[in-house]
Parts: C-alpha cells; sequence; structure tokens
C-alpha cells in the first residue's frame, strides 16, 4: 500500500498554509542566480502537483514525478481543470526508480521529499537525476535539518477540517523520524473512515548531501536558508541545496 493512500484525497486541504508561490519565487530567484532559463523542469515527489501547476502558471514545461498512484490521481485531475499554457505530464516513479524519455534543464524537489530517502539511496538518486538534468543545469531541493527532526521526537499533533481529522505521532529511532498518522475522513452522515500510516524521515546533513552531490557529478553547491537567498542561519528548521550539473 501507497504511503499516501489515505492521506492523498486530503493531503491538499491538510496542506493549505504551505506558501507554494513562495517556493516558484525561489526557485526562480536560483535561476537566475545560477544564469540558466529552465526549458523543461523536473517536478520530483510532485505529489498532488500544486507546485507543478504553480511553475506551469508561470509559463514552464513541466514533468511532475511521484512514486504514489493515490497523490498522482489528484494531480492530474486538478490539471485537466488548471488554466496552463502547458499542461505539465505527470508519471508515476520513485524517485530510485527515475526513468525520463530525455533531459531536463532543471530538477525541483520540496518539502523535504530528498528527507524519504534513506542514506543508501541518495547516490542511486543523485546518479539518476546527473542522467537526466542535462549538463550545466540545476537540482534544487529542501530537507528538514537534523536538529528539526530531532525536536519532533515524541511529539503529537492534530490537524482537522469539517471532513477530516488527522493525528500524527512522531518517535525518532537513530537516524531515522516515524510518523504514525491516522486519519478519520467523513464519508456521509456520520459515518467516518479511519485509515492508517507510516511515513518515515531520514536525518540528512549538509555535508553528506553536499558529498554525494559531488560525487555523483554535481558541482557549485549552495545552501540556503529557507525560501531566501542568504546562508542559513544557526537554528535554521529547512534548508535548501543548489547544486549544477556538471560537464
Amino acid at each position: 500500500m501507497s504511503a499516501y493512500f489515505s492521506l492523498a484525497p486530503w493531503y491538499d486541504e491538510l496542506t493549505r498554509d504551505v506558501p507554494y508561490g513562495d517556493f516558484a519565487d525561489f526557485y526562480e530567484l536560483i535561476f537566475k542566480r545560477y544564469g540558466i532559463v529552465p526549458g523543461l523542469i523536473l517536478d520530483l515527489a510532485c505529489g498532488t502537483g500544486t507546485l507543478t501547476l504553480e511553475l506551469a502558471r508561470r509559463g514552464y514545461e513541466l514533468i511532475g514525478c511521484d512514486g504514489s498512484e493515490e497523490m498522482l490521481a489528484v494531480a492530474q485531475e486538478k490539471a485537466t481543470q488548471a488554466d496552463v499554457p502547458v499542461s505539465p505530464v505527470f508519471i508515476e516513479q520513485t524517485m530510485e526508480g527515475l526513468d525520463l524519455y530525455g533531459t531536463v534543464t532543471a530538477a525541483v524537489c520540496s518539502l523535504d521529499g530528498i528527507n524519504y530517502l534513506p542514506p543508501a539511496s541518495l547516490g542511486p538518486v543523485f546518479e539518476r537525476l546527473r542522467l537526466f538534468v542535462e549538463p550545466g543545469g540545476l537540482f534544487i531541493f529542501d530537507v528538514n535539518t537534523p536538529e528539526k527532526l530531532r525536536s519532533l521526537d515524541g511529539q503529537m499533533f492534530c490537524d482537522e477540517t469539517d471532513d477530516v481529522f488527522c493525528v500524527w505521532r512522531a518517535e525518532l529511532d537513530r537516524d531515522a523520524l516515524h510518523y504514525g498518522i491516522d486519519i478519520f475522513s467523513h464519508m456521509e452522515d456520520d459515518i467516518w473512515e479511519r485509515g492508517e500510516e507510516e511515513h518515515v524521515e531520514y536525518l540528512h546533513s549538509v555535508e553528506t548531501l553536499a558529498r554525494e552531490l559531488e560525487a555523483h557529478g554535481f558541482g557549485e553547491i549552495g545552501v540556503f536558508a529557507e525560501l531566501r537567498d542568504e546562508p542559513p542561519g544557526e537554528n535554521e528548521r529547512r534548508i535548501f541545496l543548489a547544486a549544477r550539473r556538471l560537464p
């Protein structure tokens, strides 16, 4: 079962506070900083496609890739109703199994998608990206910092709307934070359906990420504060990295 089987129909409703426009602004700022004008962009681990469509509205051509059939179904439905110059292409592929038909000018991976990779998978995923990001192109992604993930150990959180109630608990196990999620969704009348999921985010240091990027064909690595073109502070909870695909 997909990690997002129960969560997918409610993901957008539960994440209304995510500033997707700010993410797109930041990516465009980094494109300019590195001197590239993207033609085709890969949105890796695109989820329900909200950021994919935000970039498409700005005139970019997009491929959205995700390993969850359920999340992609939501993304595809939203794309059929979106007013965009060129509709994105959505494909069901895991990050480790990325296999495009050609190259892209840039790849982005948002909202801690890279944290879902265990340490042993970083190198293989960066190697797949090296194959499909054209020389001189960019890979931009964000991660939850190890300090943030450690601070969530033992915490419990609730999110709710009129139609869904979500409870998640976090437990740290060495280099990984496990989220146990219970989702109660309103079906009809007084009937509620319960779903359960477990998500795992791995702790990755900047040093490890930079080392793996450099080992797999990327350089000119920039490390940024959350959605700001400046170095991260000491207590940053989310950081962004940008790297150029070397010749």
